[in-house]
């Protein structure tokens, strides 16, 4: 008779179990205490995500993940998911299920039914939900084989499932969880029972189409998004930064400050208006300014390319699907979706010696990438877009002391944008890469000795490198808690080679610079449309479009109100006047409605002292002023950060 081995389970922080033989995790989480057992929802073993109810077998290291730790949102989305695929699959029984992750924010799950969804029926799936976590139906993984779950899913009449189980490779072990009456084919894990998503801690939210497996070839399904959270606090606070994100949405409010438009003729690609041409120049001036200041020399290359540069760059193989072609004199050329092989060719013309380095060339590159329409978002997500472009050619015992360089520069723009929580994350190469793993060694390593140096605290992001080399990742957080990924700093040792260029040594002899990709602000598009999100189109004097408007009480200032106004101009303010006859407080809240950061207000007795009363935007406390003082505290808050 055999006897049972002992399993060895080594926590986290060191300690160890022993058991006489497999063991679940919902008996070494009671084991350990009884507040464990009720919060544990999955353990990990040996780095891989199990159910509690999953035996362990041999040796392991094992982690409990509880409902209070940042790994359990992913879970509980997903079993979200399953609950409302269960609750459709009760209330129309003719729909098919197909797929339905978790995803950020949320879950969704999509459906083929020939009837529409409707806000209505979402009501009462979302009650039906609350149903199935009141019955805390045990959720119960199993086995099966392959061929025998085709079967079993093409007899139930799930079409979708049985076509994904058929492109999972013969003789694998496929994987399905049952609960109460629903049976989905899925990895896992799951919490242990339905009741562990808590009823008041989700919310379905829309309905929107999706293609079967993303392919616009095929059948077009309806898709249910909703939400969760751990907690009803979490979801409360989720619903109402996605009431505030509403309320600062950059296409609402830069229609009504008219900044800009998309219109299908250009679809993706914006039409700046005046306002909005204002806000643009502000930027690209300060980020020129700071350019200059750390020693960029600005460049411009051109639009259209010949193909053969971007087969020699790789870009071709890798990108073709975005980049926009034409043929002219049996030519085959294309807009560039990007500049970096065009700064390689200013590098190439004539000889760099060592002493020309580092070399930082910069352009506001205007480049072109095909997107999809459905993924286009406003200014967040265009086809034309211009970028704070810049590559740095350097040795590579120079990588660290440009890296420190850039980093300063960089948080010096953001915290002058008003952007202070700035996150770092290391991104390490992707799968789908060009170079050598030698070089790839060698580049990643380069980058870790850099940001090491800089202090700054960074996460690893890994496999999301660009295809030729590892990069730095700069997310800043706005107003309402949302990440924004802007700023980008790659290593590339693959395209300078690939270009062939090359500087000379010290030792007379020629070698491959290091080409250090980076962005500050990524697009202007997007920044902008950031700034406007951040601000809810309140701008800081320095960027505000309009900063101030002087406006009379009554027709008799019309002439006083002309003098203002020349005198806002010759200061160098962006200011105009209002001589409507309208009421004044017609025209203040106009004119706030607007989001102007200041009004110059001027009556009899502002006319004959030679004074304004000053409305700031947001302030229901106005001042009167000298009109010299009024114009210079103004003029000084104009100024951008970097000027004061």
């Amino acid at each position: 008779m055999n006897k049972t081995a002992n399993v060895t389970l080594t926590l986290p922080d060191g300690s160890v179990r022993t058991y006489p033989g497999p063991v679940t995790g919902s008996t070494l989480a009671a084991d350990i205490g009884p507040g464990l057992a009720k919060a544990a929802i999955v353990i990990v073993v040996n780095g891989e995500q199990w159910d509690l109810a999953r035996k362990i077998e041999q040796d392991s290291d094992v982690t409990i993940i509880t409902n209070r730790d940042e790994a359990a949102l992913e879970i509980l989305r997903h079993d979200a998911a399953h609950i409302l695929a269960e609750a459709v699959k009760k209330l129309y029984p003719d729909v098919q299920v197909t797929i339905g992750p978790a995803i950020d924010n949320g879950f969704y799950y999509d459906f083929a039914r020939k009837i529409p969804f409707t806000t209505d029926d979402l009501v009462i799936i979302e009650k039906h939900m609350v149903e199935i976590i009141e019955r805390d139906e045990d959720i119960i993984r199993s086995e099966m084989d392959r061929d025998d779950a085709i079967k079993f899913f093409r007899d139930m009449g799930e079409d979708y499932k049985a076509e994904l189980i058929a492109a999972i490779p013969e003789g694998q072990t496929i994987t399905l969880y049952r609960q109460g009456d629903f049976i989905d084919l899925c990895r896992g894990p799951h919490l242990p029972s339905t009741g562990r998503l808590g009823k008041d801690c989700f919310k379905l939210m829309k309905v929107a189409g999706a293609y079967w497996r993303g392919d616009s070839n095929n059948e077009m399904l309806q898709r249910i998004y909703g939400t969760a959270w751990r907690t009803k606090k979490e979801l409360k606070a989720y619903l109402t930064r996605l009431e505030e994100a509403e309320k600062r949405d950059h296409r609402k409010i830069g229609k009504q400050m008219k900044l800009f438009h998309f219109q299908e003729e250009a679809a993706g690609m914006p039409f700046w208006h005046p306002n909005g041409w204002t806000i643009y120049q502000q930027v690209e001036a300060y980020i020129r300014r700071k350019q200059k200041k750390y020693d960029y020399q600005e460049i411009k290359t051109p639009q259209l390319v010949d193909r053969v540069l971007w087969e020699k760059s790789g870009h071709w193989e890798k990108f073709r699907e975005h980049m926009y072609t034409t043929e002219s004199d049996s030519r085959n050329l294309a807009l560039k979706p990007m500049n970096c092989p065009c700064h390689v060719q200013v590098f190439n013309q004539g000889i760099v010696s060592y002493r020309d380095l580092p070399l930082r060339l910069a352009e506001f590159g205007s480049c072109h990438r095909y997107e999809p329409s459905g993924a286009l978002h406003g200014l967040m997500r265009v086809r034309s877009f211009v970028q704070d472009d810049a590559h740095i050619f350097c040795s590579k015992d120079q990588i660290t002391s440009e890296t420190e360089i850039f980093c300063k520069m960089l948080m010096e723009v953001y915290e002058d944008f008003g952007f202070t929580d700035i996150k770092v994350k290391f991104s390490d190469r992707p799968e789908i890469r060009a170079g050598l793993d030698i070089t790839w060694d060698e580049a990643e390593n380069c980058l870790l000795e850099a940001v090491n140096s800089t202090g700054l605290d960074y996460t690893l992001n890994p496999g999301e490198g660009a295809f030729y080399g590892p990069k730095l990742e700069f997310v800043l957080t706005d107003a309402i808690g949302r990440d924004w990924q802007c700023g980008t700093l790659q290593v590339d040792f693959v395209l300078p080679e690939r270009l062939d260029a090359s500087y000379i040594g010290s030792d007379n002899g020629k070698h491959r610079p290091v080409m250090l990709h980076r962005a500050i602000l990524g697009s202007f598009e997007r920044f902008i449309g950031i700034l406007i999100e951040e601000h809810a189109g309140r701008f800081p004097l320095w960027l505000a479009p309009t900063q101030v408007v002087v406006t009379g009480i009554t027709s008799d200032q019309d002439d006083h109100v002309r003098k203002v106004y020349e005198q806002l101009k010759a200061a160098g303010l962006r200011a105009e006047m209002d001589l409507r006859s309208e009421k004044i407080n017609y025209k203040i809240r106009e004119h706030s409605h607007a989001k102007t950061p200041a009004i110059f207000v001027v009556g009899a007795r502002e006319q004959e002292e030679n004074t304004v009363t000053v409305r700031r935007l947001g302030s229901k406390q106005q001042q009167t002023l000298d009109l010299s003082a009024a114009i210079n505290v103004l003029k000084l808050e104009s100024l951008a950060p970097d000027q004061r």
